[in-house]
């Protein structure tokens, strides 16, 4: 039986772009309703971010399928007082606006807590809701600079931007859902609602613990590319192979690495490991790897055990018999673009239970239904329709 964990939960979204609508999608992936709620202009800025998939974004679609679209402006007074007429038939509400934007919408945490004292609002912001930053513009790159994580990252010369949002998603997005959750949870207990405050930036920095931890034991700052971690062991690195790919050697464990260079016929380099703060091994295994092709090498690793994996590129990652064997990549029939779209799965799996896959809405192509359920009679819709509020 397909009992997903969150059916029943009610999620209203209100935000946009990337870390707030992957919180919900995970959310709606095990299970919950949500409600994606939009400016009747345009809506979600992501919707129209090139490349489009036809009508609208590929960004959008990968974050917002098993959900439904509110078209409402909640600039409008009527909107504002309609948001907190729904606020009394949802268990959840997320927002990503700068700190006071709800507030002075009317539609701030005690506001929404007088007509649902069981509500979680949930706001992602970069900086938090207190602090001197709070009011302060920033996207990812700004977070992970102020974290520290940036100055982590790339050659000693010059810190680099990672590849990927971390603090959009690991220090927005996972913080969210799992405040959400523990909210819930003490919901269940107490029936009191809570206002979680989940800032990015500070997200990004609680992924320094582990680097931190040891910084704070040395006595000495944490350095970029010569961290046991970022570079500055020769054990834990990337390398050039033969035909000019790289593989990656994450052999840091003593016993790991006396493994690899058994197995490569080089036992006498494991009692090297950590010569000259552990780069002393740089330029032999370089010549190591520089022996093999890329695929050679992953082959090798197989047969030996060792830890060591080839550096995935473009659309490989899709035909790795690992991700694409566990159902990490999946297709939603996406009947308004004409065609199904590929999508990646929610990391958070249930034995026994398979998440929906119902396509991103169009917008505002539930707000008739949504305002129904929510009590809303055919004159009051229509009403807020000819006032604007609707679009």
């Amino acid at each position: 039986m397909n009992e997903l964990p969150l059916a029943g939960v009610r999620v209203l979204d209100l935000s946009r772009l990337l870390p707030g609508p992957y919180a919900t999608l995970v959310l709606a992936d095990l299970g919950a309703e949500v409600v994606k709620l939009e400016d009747p202009v345009g809506g979600d800025y992501a919707r129209w971010m090139p490349p489009l998939a036809g009508e609208q974004s590929g960004y959008f679609h990968a974050l917002n399928r098993n959900k439904r679209s509110l078209a409402l402006d909640l600039r409008r007074p009527e909107g504002a007082a309609a948001l907190r007429r729904l606020a009394r038939r949802f268990d959840v509400l997320v927002e990503s606006f700068r700190p006071g934007v709800m507030e002075r919408l009317g539609v701030g945490y005690e506001a929404l807590a007088r007509e649902s004292p069981g509500l979680v609002l949930c706001s992602i912001t970069g900086y938090g809701q207190t602090g001197p930053y709070r009011l302060r513009a920033g996207h990812d790159l700004d977070y992970v600079a102020l974290a520290g994580v940036l100055a982590l990252n790339g050659p000693p010369e010059a810190p680099r931007p990672l590849g990927i949002q971390v603090a959009d998603v690991a220090g927005g997005s996972w913080p969210a859902v799992a405040g959400i959750l523990a909210a819930l949870v003490r919901r269940g207990a107490t029936g009191r609602g809570a206002h979680v405050d989940i800032a990015m930036a500070e997200g990004a920095l609680a992924m320094l613990a582990l680097q931190q931890g040891a910084a704070d034991a040395r006595g000495a700052p944490l350095r970029r590319g010569a961290e046991m971690l970022n570079g500055g062991a020769a054990c834990y690195g990337v390398y050039r192979t033969r035909d000019g790919r790289f593989v990656a050697l994450g052999a840091l464990e003593p016993k790991f690495f006396q493994a690899f260079c058994a197995a490569v016929g080089r036992p006498e380099l494991a009692e090297r490991q950590f010569d000259d703060d552990g780069q002393g091994l740089r330029g032999e295994l370089e010549a190591v790897f520089a022996a093999r092709t890329r695929d050679e090498w992953a082959g090798f690793a197989a047969a030996h055990d060792v830890c060591a994996m080839p550096v995935l590129e473009g659309d490989e990652p899709r035909r790795d018999p690992q991700l694409a064997g566990r159902g990490n990549f999946v297709e939603i029939d996406t009947p308004w673009e004409g065609r199904a779209l590929a999508s990646l799965a929610s990391p958070v799996r249930l034995a026994g239970v398979e998440a929906p896959r119902r396509p991103a809405p169009q917008l505002g192509a539930d707000t008739d239904a949504i305002l129904a359920e929510a009590g809303f009679g055919v004159a009051e819709i229509d009403a807020l329709r000819a006032g604007g509020a609707l679009g």
